[in-house]
């Protein structure tokens, strides 16, 4: 049966002929034999028996002849119609039959070898139509329509998987462009901050110049941290193929880098800010500006999330780098898994000023940088984020 069933299309349809016409004459033998001698047997009751046998055996002995028709007018009615219907019978059965059997062949061969594929094909078609490709194609023979049907089945994976790959670039851009949006709004509140403070003190001279050059040397620094980023992202179509600029970083490069940011950032949020940079000669390779990024991703949420204070313990060596900031807030209320998500909010009023990709940029840049983020509670409250990254040689 399976052999049968997988025929191809041109063999079946020969094989339902084949059979349809041979049962089709072998049926027709049968009932032409059937008319004949029920024709003969009507035929017999009209014939002069006694004369006959007599004229059979004057010819020979044994010697049997054909029973001669009777007219129409000698038979009854009723005999009559059973005669004719016998000639019909004998002279068109073998006609009726074979179309008969074709027509029949034909309805058989769709039922059992169209109908079915050509049902799934119309099912899926109006499927692909209303764009829902969760759906397989159920027909497994290994004729042409199934064929046809792996054909379509690979079709509609192909297009399933264009559709998951469209909407994974539309939320790569999305991410990207919040990331910009996130990333440069430190350096803004940085400048923002400088550009107050020379606002409130030059006026009245509560600073001199040198401090002012000072001020006006890192709103340069800040820009230029806003044009490189700027042009990072112009080049690539995600966060995941941002290519790592590979740089030494000392441990006091990155104490001044992150300090010069503090004091805007404890005026901005009214909090203070405790920065322990541990002594060290180790000299780290890895993406400075990765680092600062994540540094600012984590100030800036145990900022807004801490009540007095956050504390920040920047350790350098040779193979790792690591930041760890921890804020006197409530604690992370939800899994790092969770947390870590990108456009992740803990309330509806938070969402309204932050994209919530704060944490999953930082969790992204640092596995990028072979390291890790780690997300704890502190035993004696407050939440506790570790930034590591391995060494890129």
């Amino acid at each position: 049966m399976d052999k049968i069933r997988n025929l191809s299309v041109r063999k079946t349809i020969l094989l339902y002929m084949a059979v349809a016409l041979l049962c089709s004459f072998l049926l027709s033998a049968v009932i032409v034999g059937i008319a004949s001698q029920t024709q003969m047997y009507v035929w017999w009751n009209y014939v002069d028996q006694e004369a006959y046998f007599k004229t059979v055996e004057s010819i020979a002995p044994g010697y049997i002849t054909n029973i001669p028709r009777p007219s129409a007018y000698e038979m009854t009615q009723s005999d009559c119609f059973v005669s004719e219907l016998c000639d019909f019978l004998q002279t068109y059965t073998i006609l009726i039959l074979s179309m008969t059997g074709s027509c029949a062949a034909v309805f058989l061969f769709y039922q059992n070898k169209l109908k079915k594929p050509i049902e799934e094909l119309a099912f899926a078609s109006k499927k692909i139509a209303d764009n829902h490709l969760d759906f397989h194609i159920a027909y497994e023979n290994k004729d042409e329509m199934g064929v046809l049907c792996m054909e379509f089945e690979r079709m509609r994976e192909q297009l399933a998987e264009n559709n998951r790959m469209l909407w994974k670039n539309i939320e790569e851009e999305k991410l990207l462009r919040a990331a910009i949006a996130h990333d440069i709004r430190s350096p803004l509140s940085v400048l923002k901050g400088y550009q107050e403070m020379l606002m409130e003190y030059l006026p009245s001279a509560d600073i001199d110049m040198e401090q002012a050059m000072e001020m006006l040397s890192e709103s340069r620094h800040q820009i230029e941290r806003m044009d490189t980023f700027v042009e990072a992202m112009r080049k690539m179509s995600s966060l995941e193929n941002r290519e790592l600029a590979v740089g030494e970083i000392s441990a006091g490069q990155l104490e001044a880098d992150i300090q010069s940011e503090l004091a805007i950032l404890e005026k901005e949020y009214g909090k203070r800010c405790i920065l322990q940079v541990p002594a060290s000669n180790e000299i780290f390779c890895g993406d400075k500006e990765i680092v600062l990024e994540v540094t600012e991703n984590l100030l800036s949420n145990a900022l807004r999330y801490g009540k007095h204070q956050v504390e920040i313990i920047v350790r350098v060596g040779y193979s790792e780098l690591s930041i760890y900031v921890r804020d006197d807030g409530d604690g992370f209320k939800e899994d790092a898994e969770k947390i870590t998500e990108a456009f992740y909010g803990q309330n509806v009023k938070d969402s309204l000023k932050h994209a919530g990709i704060g944490m999953y940029i930082s969790r992204l840049y640092c596995e990028k940088h072979g390291g890790k983020l780690v997300l704890e509670n502190d035993e004696q409250g407050g939440a506790v984020v570790t930034a590591i990254f391995r060494r890129i040689a």
